[in-house]
């Protein structure tokens, strides 16, 4: 009996020392291991157009854009009935509202350190931790919104919400 006690006593100790060697912990637990090119931010460009009188060609604009140069949110705007110039101008509007009172320069870095603090914190249980399961749903879950609950606050204050499903047809 003394032997198995030292057994599982020894057992133990690895186990807590392996869970304390786990150090940086990864967002979902993903790794990009592939040093190739991005497939998908490679874009077409237009179709060259030479027009009937060429005293109709723009003056080119170093740095500016060039005709030729893919611009799918133009696209999508246009697609749409939109005016794309209405909307560059507003999301620069929109932008100088939301810095009215200042910016964090270095926010990205900031969000970054406390978000591995926070999730460093809220690492789950011993064996998540010996094992390197993925934890990530259970350290956000206290943070996560009750879409129902939501929906229902909303509509007691009065807001119509035409697009959610009625009760009976949610899961």
């Amino acid at each position: 009996m003394p032997r198995l006690m030292t057994t599982l006593t020894l057992g133990a100790v690895l186990i807590a020392l392996a869970a304390c060697g786990r150090g940086d912990p990864r967002l979902m637990n993903l790794r990009n291991t592939e040093s190739g090119p991005d497939e998908f931010a490679i874009l077409p460009t237009n179709d060259l157009v030479i027009p009937d009188n060429l005293a109709d060609l723009p003056q080119p604009t170093p740095g500016g854009v060039n005709r030729t140069d893919p611009d799918p949110e133009g696209d999508a705007i246009r697609a749409l009935g939109g005016n794309p110039e209405r909307a560059t101008r507003a999301a620069g509007d929109m932008v100088a509202y939301a810095s009215r009172f200042g910016v964090t320069e270095d926010i990205r870095g900031t969000l970054a350190a406390e978000d591995l603090a926070y999730r460093s914190d809220n690492r789950g249980r011993v064996l998540e931790r010996v094992f390197g399961t993925n934890v990530y749903f259970d350290a956000y879950r206290p943070l996560s919104l009750d879409r129902y609950a939501e929906l229902e606050r909303l509509r007691r204050a009065g807001v119509r919400t035409p697009a959610a499903p009625p009760a009976e047809l949610r899961q």
